[in-house]
């Protein structure tokens, strides 16, 4: 595989976990290490769980039905 293949994958790669919200628990998990090293992490079920209700708890985001 060439360089700009590779390059190109990893940026389609980057894309696609920033667009979907796959990053935001590695975000955390670095967020929470170098704050308080010592400190609980939670799983990425949690951490989805407490994103989840947050979204749906804010009036900004609309309302759901599903």
């Amino acid at each position: 595989m060439s360089a700009r293949v590779r390059a190109l994958a990893a940026r389609t790669r980057w894309y696609w976990r920033e667009a979907t919200g796959e990053a935001a628990y590695d975000r955390y998990v670095a967020h929470a290490r170098a704050h308080d090293p010592d400190a609980p992490v939670l799983s990425r079920r949690a951490f989805e769980r407490r994103r989840t209700d947050a979204r749906e708890a804010d009036p900004r985001e609309g309302f759901r039905c599903c």
